[in-house]
């Protein structure tokens, strides 16, 4: 079993693409101002996680282990 995910949306941020919803639709799911929301953190593997937020075009999502707090994307050259 993989690690507890925490998963954030900037909100600023996001222009509802719909990419992270098209990699992981089992973690992000639209709001109702077309914008990503996050579904269920665990509803992917974190591989498919981090493939979304990578794919983001606005960089608008965060993820971190929700244990330690490790940041896992962005990477902090990125952030």
């Amino acid at each position: 079993m993989g690690r507890r995910l925490r998963i954030t949306v900037d909100y600023d941020r996001c222009v509802g693409s719909r990419i992270c919803i098209l990699t992981a639709p089992g973690v992000f799911r639209e709001n109702e101002n077309l914008q990503s929301a996050v579904r269920d953190p665990a509803g992917e593997p974190e591989e498919v996680v981090l493939e979304a937020a990578r794919g983001c075009p606005q960089m608008a999502i965060r993820v971190e282990d929700a244990e330690t707090g490790e940041v896992l994307f962005p990477p902090p050259e990125l952030a």
